[in-house]
């Protein structure tokens, strides 16, 4: 995934204070002093850094990757434990799993853990036979966005794929996007008996594929970052597309008439984890850092000042202080079933789950997808 440019919001907040560390777990971390970080932009950013610098002494060295291919090579380049942590999204999460890239986390040692929704508590994305990989950072669901005044009545997924907004349609630049067109195909074509969007045999990918060709010639733009779905709206070069509640606040805070809804249809949706090397040389560091990111006033932080849903559940009373109706805007307070319901990224594997391995791997969805696109 290619990520947005940081949302920078003006917030000033008070310290946050971690678990009170051990005199041994205190002179671990003062031994190590580093922390060498894989991430998206806007990570680590200073507003939340340079307090847990203050805090655990851990000094934090930051390289910002542009999509979640990057991570991975960079990942599999520093073998020799040139990175400690990746903030991985679930497209590249269950490759650095099986590739033994990234190490088991004791989750017990994350006070915040307890505090997350149970959706985030073990996820697919970064949960593999009971062993948890990473720990969930953020969220956010895959939206369908449109502007009020030129879309009427208000429109459902099914106008994604309608010739009445040839031209006028956008939606991202990510192989993962068929994940979204078998959501769709497992609504209205159930004979193909699609039921996880990312376990696609081969008849059922090619429907998929199939759908997403016809939609080609639909679609006027393919953005690759948030920014660029924001000046297609705001310039009126598209009305309606698949979007992220960023995007949404962006342009309604530019006084772009928008709205978005979560398909009733079914939704796909974005979740990121912090994942440890298997070969980290900075492991205590390393868990001081989950235990500060975890912690609600953090997680709040981010959440506002990216746009994007926290997973601890303690998150929202803060949320809302710092940008008055946030918790709602990022769906922040939602039941768990809601959680539940959306169908978050993940690698497809060759294995589907059920013994077989029929189903089509990453590598054939980056391929159809480069065709889909050219």
């Amino acid at each position: 995934m290619r990520r947005v440019e940081v949302r920078h919001v003006a917030l000033a907040l008070a310290a946050v204070a971690l678990a009170v560390p051990t005199a041994a777990t205190t002179k671990a971390i003062a031994k190590e002093g580093t922390l060498n970080m894989i991430a998206w932009e806007g990570y680590l950013d200073a507003k939340w850094v340079k307090p847990f610098i203050r805090q655990t002494g851990c000094k934090v060295n930051a390289k910002y990757a542009d999509s979640s291919g990057e991570m991975v090579a960079l990942m599999r380049s520093g073998g020799g434990g040139r990175y400690d942590m990746v903030s991985a999204s679930g497209d590249a999460s269950l490759r650095l799993i099986s590739s033994g890239d990234v190490a088991s986390v004791d989750v017990n040692r994350v006070p915040g853990w307890k505090q997350f929704f149970k959706s985030f508590q073990s996820p697919p994305v970064s949960t593999v036979k009971g062993k948890h990989y990473g720990i969930s950072l953020g969220w956010g669901p895959n939206t369908l966005l449109w502007n009020t005044k030129k879309v009427q009545p208000a429109p459902n997924v099914s106008a994604l794929y309608s010739p009445r907004f040839k031209g006028k349609i956008t939606v991202p630049n990510n192989p993962l996007q068929i994940a979204d067109a078998a959501l769709y195909l497992s609504r209205i074509r159930p004979s193909l008996g699609i039921s996880d969007p990312y376990e696609l045999t081969r008849p059922q990918f090619d429907a998929t594929v199939a759908l997403l060709k016809r939609q080609r010639p639909l679609v006027r733009t393919y953005w690759g970052l948030a920014s660029d779905e924001v000046s297609l709206f705001k310039n009126g070069d598209v009305t309606i597309g698949a979007a992220w509640s960023y995007t949404t606040g962006m342009l309604r805070d530019a006084r772009v008439p928008v709205r978005e809804i979560i398909p009733e249809e079914g939704a796909t949706g974005w979740l990121d984890t912090w994942m440890l090397s298997s070969k980290a040389k900075h492991p205590n560091c390393a868990y001081a850092w989950y235990t500060y990111i975890s912690s609600p006033r953090v997680q709040a932080q981010q959440a506002v000042t990216w746009g994007e849903t926290p997973v601890n559940k303690l998150a929202c009373p803060y949320m809302n202080k710092l940008s008055k109706g946030s918790c709602a805007a990022y769906h922040a307070n939602e039941p768990e079933a809601f959680y539940a319901s959306i169908e978050f990224w993940k690698t497809p594997l060759a294995d589907c789950g059920n013994g077989k391995k029929n189903c089509m791997d990453y590598s054939q969805w980056v391929k159809s997808w480069d065709e889909v696109i050219s």
